[in-house]
């Protein structure tokens, strides 16, 4: 869950690929940023015991870090953000 954090928090602040020549500037994820562990805000996780069966956990933590952190600026400034990578200026 944590580490699907910090991807999707890359993703939303970093991610974005460019294209120069008609080619992706970035080859591999070597040359992809992500946030440092000095970026990063604190985690916690909280693991819930329920009567069904073991099943995979990690993959849900990306996909809603873009829109909460867009909503929380959106909530803290009342300027909506329209595109990603995010990039405040």
């Amino acid at each position: 869950m944590e580490s699907a954090i910090v991807y999707g928090l890359s993703a939303a602040l970093y991610g974005e690929i460019k294209i120069e020549n008609g080619r992706a500037v970035q080859g591999n994820f070597d040359d992809y940023p992500v946030l440092r562990l000095s970026e990063m805000p604190a985690i916690e996780t909280h693991i819930v015991t329920s009567g069904d069966g073991w099943g995979g956990i990690g993959e849900p933590g990306t996909p809603p870090i873009a829109p909460a952190v867009a909503n929380a600026i959106f909530a803290l400034t009342k300027k909506p953000v329209r595109k990603l990578p995010i990039k405040l200026a």
